[in-house]
């Protein structure tokens, strides 16, 4: 299925093996190892970031500690390559991470051993076969490895060492798992092969075709047949003889154990969504979907700089403006039997729920129309998590159950449901229900080891969390509190489940563990600040990811245990970047007028703020809406983060809000821009210019704001709709319409145009460019293909047509959404400088 990206920059973004994006948080409060859960207020103190030990060495371009344009926007290798991807080998005595190698866009495979702390070593290119393997299955009990390198399978025998190859081919082999009997099964296509260990025989255990299932002879079709077949003995004759020779093989494949099985067959005008096999290797789950293209023909867009030097269409997304609902069909497959039935959705609570109807009335009237209600069945299929690798099938260990979780296509309901085998029927474990749109994160799940008991995580509470259940029984809370849970890892004895949390302060970002015995909660780091982790494969240590705010990721290593302390790994930022000055912000809460909860913020002090005149002062608007950046971490933002350090060293106050849409406040938060968008992001950005008035010495009309894609987006709501609020705005490769964006993530927020085109109207920015009367910066990639250049075009050509003049648009005819070039950079920069400079005072 589609998987989008976010509405961000794309700024530099970090991955760690198993958290997919960086929420980002760090230094500054100290945690409390307790074994119960702090309680969390609505409110909390502000919090400092460590300052920056400055070492000596001169700072490259700048005077005396002078942050300059051109240094901070130049190739990012300059700070340092940061370790990405981090993970444990097998023997859980070394640590691999990936690093770009200096001056290329390259990432390569590097090792350091237990007890020698440092950057260790790139593993040489023959190795890595042996070496490759973050995604790797384990047997039954843990004395084999094996993992896909390069679309090629290789199984590691963890006794001896031993690491065999078991294919070298051209098809890409997928989903590797151990079977119960010991062999090693995968998916190769439409099918699933297994291969015999001691023997290395091959085999295929399942397959399946979208066709017609074969038949020796067709039935006559038309009145030329039938009487072709009454007249013509030949013809009868060729026909029988084909018969018993398609009977001979079916007989033969059926008594004969060292044929391929017989394909199971569906509709040719389908195609595969997600394959699960049982680890008894007796059942397979199969979501199929109808095969039509993702895009039309129509979806392009013109590079006018291409190599040959002509102007090149690129294929792109389809837009939201033309979405077409899709559902998924569900299929178990007894390969013992050779049957396959249709897992109906119809068991499912809610299946046939009309839960856009209110929507649907408010837009039919607001056209002098009715509408009325239905109850037809509802477009459901596996979810996707964005966030995720798993498979939205997952059977137990023992082959004996096997749960699936489900989303409705209008995304408003998530459920877990278990297959009955008896009746091939689903059965509900769970339902989630919102009535604005299912997270497309906190959706991970699973079964413990060694009983039939689901863990899962759910926002039903208003917070992500993570719960266990029996099998139709309730479910148990295992968290609980105004916190969010995520990336869970269950220990093989099913005593904990590691997680990350935000427990002690929404931008701090610690790892503990559950125990499923008493429930207790143990704080396995007191780091500060932003932590992903690695649980080593012997279950005895921690790798962790730490950051602070003011500098980038390295590698540590603990052990598992409460109080342990962590150690040093990596050391990969330069002296360069060590050497500056840069600013380190406070985290605020701010006030909100329209909630019970803060706004939490970054704010940037100069030094003497309180003295003298009015500060002048810039509002920084995150991207992708659903993120996180007002936190102690390391941001995606890193760019941004040094240019309001050299805004700070000139006098200027800066703020960065947590806006309502934004990660790590709950689900409240997330969905309060639900069928407006726009609307609670500027309420928060006018409170926020409130506190810096009253907090921080600013003039109430010496205030600017930017940002890029959702936080250009933004931009222009804040200048179209609240005109007096700032002085001038930037807004960077911006969404205009938001009927022109794609279709995951926008439904999710303002349903489809065709249900809701009430939204769309109040939520994009193109309806209400006539309240424009600051000043106004658009800078716009032209092959970017996630927020198209044609959103630009048409702002511009409408702000033409009210006749604005105080707009100016800069075009990046090579840049695409997260700009590669460092003079790019510099050149956008450069002009949201001078757009301050020139109208604050």
């Amino acid at each position: 299925m589609f998987r989008p990206r976010l509405l961000g920059n794309n700024n530099k973004m970090q991955k760690f093996t198993k958290t997919l994006l960086i929420t980002l948080i760090s230094a500054g409060l100290s945690a409390c190892a307790a074994t119960s859960q702090p309680p969390v207020t609505s409110s909390a103190p502000q919090v400092e970031a460590e300052p920056v030990a400055i070492v000596q060495s001169s700072p490259a371009l700048g005077q005396n500690g002078e942050i300059v344009l051109e240094q901070i926007m130049a190739d990012p290798d300059w700070i340092g390559r940061e370790p990405q991807n981090a993970y444990w080998a097998l023997d859980s005595q070394h640590i691999r991470y990936q690093r770009k190698m200096a001056g290329s866009p390259v990432l390569e495979l590097y090792q350091t051993a237990l007890g020698t702390p440092g950057n260790g070593n790139a593993i040489d290119l023959s190795d890595l076969h042996k070496a490759d393997n973050a995604t790797r299955v384990f047997n039954q009990d843990a004395t084999k490895a094996a993992w896909v390198f390069e679309g090629n399978l290789f199984v590691k025998d963890l006794a001896t060492g031993m690491v065999t190859q078991l294919t070298q081919q051209d098809a890409q082999v997928q989903a590797p798992q151990f079977l119960l009997d010991g062999r090693l099964a995968y998916r190769l296509g439409n099918a699933f092969l297994a291969i015999d260990l001691s023997t290395g025989i091959s085999r295929q255990v399942v397959s399946w075709k979208f066709a017609d299932k074969p038949k020796a002879v067709q039935e006559p079709k038309d009145y030329l047949a039938k009487e072709q077949l009454q007249l013509i003995e030949t013809v009868v004759k060729e026909r029988a003889e084909r018969q018993a020779h398609f009977e001979r093989r079916q007989a033969i494949k059926a008594a004969n154990s060292s044929l391929v099985p017989e394909p199971f067959y569906f509709d040719s005008k389908f195609v595969t969504a997600e394959a699960s096999l049982s680890p008894d290797g007796k059942r397979l789950v199969l979501a199929i979907e109808e095969d039509k293209p993702s895009r039309s023909e129509k979806d392009i867009m013109p590079n006018y700089i291409g190599e040959d030097g002509r102007i090149k269409s690129e294929a792109v997304r389809r837009m939201v403006a033309e979405a077409e609902p899709n559902k998924q069909a569900l299929w178990l497959l007894d390969l013992e039997k050779g049957t396959q039935s249709e897992l109906s959705f119809a068991s499912l609570p809610g299946y046939n729920e009309d839960v856009l109807a209110a929507v649907k009335k408010e837009n039919a009237a607001a056209e002098g129309e009715t509408y009325q209600s239905n109850r037809l069945p509802r477009d459901i299929g596996l979810i996707t998590d964005w966030y995720w690798t798993q498979s939205a099938i997952r059977w137990h260990n023992n082959g004996r159950q096997v749960a699936v979780m489900l989303k409705a296509w209008d995304n408003k309901d998530r459920w877990i449901a278990t297959v009955d085998f008896r009746k091939n029927s689903l059965v509900s474990q769970h339902r989630l229900h919102d009535d604005a749109w299912i997270n497309y994160k906190f959706n991970s799940f699973g079964w413990l080891n060694n009983s039939e008991t689901l863990y899962f995580l759910s926002e039903q509470s208003g917070y992500a969390h993570l719960y266990k259940k029996t099998l139709n029984t309730k479910e148990q809370a295992l968290t609980f509190g105004r916190y969010e849970v995520d990336d869970l890892t269950l220990t093989r004895d099913d005593q904990y489940i590691y997680f990350r949390a935000n427990i002690k302060h929404p931008g701090i970002y610690e790892v503990y563990r559950v125990s499923l015995t008493n429930g207790d909660i143990q704080a396995m780091t007191d780091m500060g600040g932003n932590n992903l982790y690695v649980l080593s494969p012997d279950e005895q240590k921690l790798l962790v990811n730490h950051s602070t705010v003011t500098m980038p990721p390295e590698l540590y290593v603990q052990q598992a245990d409460v109080g342990a302390k962590p150690v040093k790994y990596t050391d990969t930022v330069s002296d360069a970047f060590k050497a500056m000055p840069w600013s380190a912000p406070q985290i605020v809460p701010v006030p909100s007028s329209h909630s019970q909860q803060p706004i939490y913020a970054k704010l940037y002090l100069p030094e003497g703020y309180q003295e003298g005149e009015k500060r002048k002062a810039v509002i920084f608007n995150h991207g992708a809406g659903y993120l996180q950046n007002s936190h102690l971490g390391w941001s995606v933002y890193f760019r941004e983060f040094m240019f309001h350090s050299m805004l700070v060293q000139q006098g200027y106050v800066v703020m960065d809000m947590d806006y309502r849409a934004s990660q790590g406040y709950g689900r409240d938060w997330r969905t309060a821009i639900y069928r407006q968008m726009g609307t609670p992001e500027i309420q928060d950005l006018r409170d926020g210019v409130s506190y810096m008035v009253t907090n921080a010495n600013v003039d109430e009309q010496g205030v600017c704001t930017y940002g890029g894609s959702y936080g250009g987006f933004m931009t222009f709501m804040a200048l179209f709709t609240a005109p007096d609020l700032f002085q001038c705005g930037a807004a960077l490769r911006p969404v205009t319409d938001w009927a022109y964006y794609n279709i995951p993530y926008t439904s999710n927020i303002l349903n489809t145009p065709d249900v809701d085109p009430i939204a769309y109207q109040r939520s994009s920015p193109i309806y209400f460019a006539e309240g424009l009367q600051k000043p106004l910066l658009i800078n716009a990639p032209m092959v970017d293909n996630n927020v198209f250049f044609v959103d630009v075009v048409r702002l511009v050509q409408r702000l033409i047509e009210l006749e604005k003049q105080d707009f100016e648009t800069a075009i990046y005819p090579v840049e695409s959404h997260g700009f590669r070039q460092p003079s790019s950079w510099l050149d956008e920069y450069r002009r949201i400088y001078k757009l301050f400079q020139e109208n604050l005072h």
